[in-house]
């Protein structure tokens, strides 16, 4: 067993076994890359500072690169999004340095953070930018020996672009966020589902007949206003982006400015990659009871602080419920601290999205190793290849069969000569 480690309680290490093989069954695609991964050993000798969601998915991902050959350190991307069984399990199982625990405070999580980075990783996964940009300001004694890493999420790739664009990106980093088979099922599929069961899960309350409104309507945001409207919300979305916008009124939404929705909202999701998306202003205009979650990356999306200086009093009414009291009387409610309420308050995407997700991760990895001279300092995305692999062996482990084109179907989109 690893002697370096910082988890809640290692005696969680059976349960989180038990919770990481139930995952696996929803994982085939992982499953086949682990299993040729054991074979080849693709990583053999490669070291991996991961900075991800510490959850039994994950703990599978985790699985397979270890299969692979790499040596894996593992810490988290979020102060509460760890599963404290399955941070145990991989220590106790795996010997995997695990350093994360649910609930742990800001310097403990840069603290975890640090101690990733001490492995001096060949490669980095990401989930956020953190582990990325830790590295750029602070530990730029460990950049020498990185030849690539992989971003898992939209808010990181956002961050990373920027790093780009300024010059300040000293490696190739692969935005998984970007590859179809992530963002299309990860972010639609999986965060709909996921922040439904969060905001469920952390207060009770029947969403059939309540004003929800979702800010933002990108991927993730398509999956949250989906969801709850098959629920029986009255959705409304807010957004900035016209395009979006329209889609939002195509696909019969109500849109509008958050201003006007803030006075009628029951529940808000904010899911925008952005700053302060829910502000002073408007927690100024929101009726008594208003709830308010985060799915975004960030807890940055809701501007926390104005808040507690409105509010006269702040208690924790229930578990992942913060209740504030503002001086007319009415009552705000936070969930899950403002952080992903998915995984603050539930347990983050089911396995079957993430399958795909991580078998991204994984593929990209081995493709990092074998393309390392070719790569320069900036963003990619996921390889077309290496994307379809992904969605084919999806459809196989779905016993889902699909049609192939003939030798003259092929020949008819090659060329421009065929008319009517």
């Amino acid at each position: 067993m690893s002697t370096e480690y910082d988890v809640r309680d290692l005696a969680l290490a059976e349960q989180g076994m038990a919770r990481i093989e139930w995952a696996e069954r929803e994982m085939p695609v992982l499953r086949l890359i682990r299993e040729r991964f054991r074979q080849e050993r693709p990583l053999e000798g490669i070291r991996i500072s991961a900075c991800l969601h510490v959850t039994t998915e994950t703990a599978n991902l985790m699985r397979t690169l270890q299969e692979g050959g790499a040596n894996v350190v593992l810490c988290a991307s979020n102060p509460l999004s760890t599963q404290d069984d399955a941070a145990a399990a991989l220590v106790s199982y795996f010997e995997i340095p695990v350093f994360a625990i649910k609930g742990e405070d800001n310097d403990t999580y840069y603290r975890h953070i640090a101690a990733a980075l001490d492995h001096r990783p060949h490669l980095t996964m990401d989930d956020g930018a953190d582990l990325v940009s830790t590295l750029h300001r602070s530990r730029r004694e460990v950049l020498a020996g990185v030849i690539g890493g992989t971003e898992e999420t939209t808010t990181g790739v956002i961050r990373l672009r920027a790093m780009q664009q300024d010059g300040k990106l000293e490696y190739p980093i692969i935005a998984v966020n970007d590859a179809d088979t992530k963002h299309l099922f990860d972010n639609r599929y999986g965060t709909g589902q996921s922040t439904i069961d969060g905001i469920i899960r952390a207060t009770n309350v029947l969403l059939a007949g309540k004003v929800l409104v979702v800010a933002g309507y990108g991927w993730c945001s398509r999956g949250i206003a989906m969801r709850a409207r098959g629920m029986g919300a009255n959705v409304i979305v807010t957004e900035v982006d016209p395009l979006r916008a329209l889609e939002a009124v195509m696909d019969g939404y109500r849109v509008m400015p958050i201003a006007e929705a803030a006075t009628i909202g029951d529940i808000f999701v904010t899911s925008t990659g952005d700053i302060h998306v829910i502000d002073r202003p408007h927690f100024e205009l929101m009726k008594d009871g208003a709830i308010v979650a985060n799915s975004g990356h960030f807890n940055v999306e809701l501007n926390l602080e104005a808040l507690a200086e409105m509010a006269t009093q702040v208690r924790r009414i229930r578990q992942f419920i913060d209740e504030y009291t503002l001086p007319d009387g009415r009552h705000i409610y936070v969930l899950g601290e403002g952080r992903l309420v998915n995984l603050a308050a539930a347990e983050g995407h089911p396995s079957a999205v993430m399958d795909m997700s991580f078998a991204n991760q994984a593929l990209c990895a081995e493709y990092i190793v074998q393309n390392r001279d070719k790569l320069e300092k900036a963003v990619y995305r996921v390889p077309q290849a290496l994307d379809t692999t992904v969605a084919r062996l999806k459809l196989e482990a779905m016993g889902i069969k699909i049609d192939v084109l003939t030798p003259a179907q092929e020949a008819y989109l090659k060329s421009w000569e065929h008319g009517t």
